[in-house]
């Protein structure tokens, strides 16, 4: 998956741990577990904003793209 989840990276930044994020976004320490690990499909924008408050980030700094060779899209004409 070309998307990386930098939450681990954030929560050190702040000197936060999972359980507390958890409290504070309303979400289970489970799911902030299965975020970090990059195992979830998809995370909702309500969820993201709340992350985002309570780590005062941009989604930017939690979400990274980071391309494999077969992750670029054909070439135009081909």
């Amino acid at each position: 998956m070309p998307i990386v989840v930098n939450l681990d990276v954030m929560l050190a930044r702040r000197k936060m741990r999972s359980r507390e994020l958890a409290e504070h976004v309303g979400i289970t320490e489970q799911n902030i577990s299965l975020l970090k690990s990059g195992k979830v499909r998809g995370v909702r924008f309500d969820t993201l904003a709340r992350i985002c408050e309570v780590l005062q980030c941009q989604p930017g700094d939690l979400l990274e793209y980071r391309p494999g060779p077969e992750d670029h899209l054909p070439e135009e004409g081909a």
